[in-house]
């Protein structure tokens, strides 16, 4: 089995408890790290992990055993991401791998985002993931004619070194790069997508600062990252999972219509997607009928609006 590439957390600090006086000691006999990924900033005690499981610290080493592993390698017709007004009619290599920043009671892809704790936080997850190389990946997407690699299922975030680095080299090859993400990066990690991205689904969960923040989010952050990807010239396209008690208010819907015709642009893709239950919520499936309205309303204000998980497809 290919070794993945040896690449290292970029976005973290170390950080020393500092008493009231300003002297830095050691709290329980542990420093920390902060990492800055995405928008969480996690505090990382010495031999701890972050919210997301993914990124550890121990003994001044900031680590995240699971890039450039996964555990999902498919081809998928592009509509799928979904992406319906970047290369429509093609297909896509798409790669998933473990673990997510976020904790949606309803998550569709839990076993992977969710898979329960692993063997120690800097545990790689061997057995469950592949290791795939930049020139292995540049190799599947060339066997199968695709001119494009997309990092979708679970949280893509997560592999954003890997992302980034394979980026340039997959360029050269004439093959493209795709995120499907909850937007949760940091600014940091937004800008760097501006540069090694060409086009994104982002998952806008819903529009009340609250109920973002009870799925471990946070709504000004899917904003302005939005805001920032689509003035880079990023391709963006956004979902929005009408979920029954947390996503189906038609005030909510109507400020992000708002939201995203007047402070990014009508012409961006919006999906409109049917819930149904699965992982911790077991409330039952969105009602068509709403799916069919909030489509009504996104007319008003968008240009390109499509349904899905209707049963029928995309419309």
């Amino acid at each position: 089995m290919p070794e993945p590439p040896v690449l290292e957390p970029r976005w973290w600090r170390p950080e020393d408890v500092k008493e009231e006086d300003g002297k830095a000691h050691e709290k329980n006999g542990k420093n920390f790290s902060v990492c800055g990924l995405c928008f969480r900033g996690c505090r990382i005690a010495d031999g701890g992990a972050g919210a997301c499981g993914a990124r550890a610290y121990s003994k001044g080493r900031f680590s995240s055993p699971h890039l450039g592993r996964f555990v999902s390698v498919a081809v998928d017709p592009i509509e799928k991401k979904p992406l319906r007004r970047w290369r429509p009619g093609t297909e896509i290599l798409s790669l998933g791998g473990l673990r997510c920043n976020m904790r949606c009671p309803f998550c569709q892809n839990h076993a992977i985002a969710h898979p329960g704790p692993l063997p120690g936080p800097l545990s790689s997850g061997r057995g469950l993931e592949r290791g795939i190389t930049f020139e292995e990946l540049t190799a599947l997407a060339k066997r199968a004619s695709l001119r494009s690699v997309a990092y979708t299922y679970n949280e893509p975030t997560l592999q954003a070194e890997y992302i980034f680095a394979a980026s340039p080299l997959l360029r050269e090859e004439g093959i493209a790069t795709v995120m499907v993400t909850n937007g949760m990066f940091s600014e940091e990690v937004c800008e760097e997508a501006v540069r090694f991205v060409d086009a994104m689904n982002i998952d806008v969960k819903t529009f009340d600062g609250g109920t973002y923040e009870r799925l471990g989010g946070s709504l000004g952050t899917v904003k302005r990252n939005v805001e920032r990807l689509v003035r880079g010239g990023v391709h963006v396209e956004l979902t929005h999972l009408v979920v029954p008690g947390v996503s189906d208010s038609p005030g909510d819907f109507a400020l992000l219509l708002d939201w995203a015709a007047k402070e990014v642009s009508a012409d961006i893709p919006l999906h409109i997607s049917r819930y149904f239950p699965a992982f911790k919520y077991d409330a039952p499936p969105t009602d068509a009928a709403l799916i069919e309205k909030f489509y009504r309303m996104a007319k008003g204000k968008l240009k390109h609006v499509y349904t899905g998980n209707l049963g029928r497809g995309y419309t």
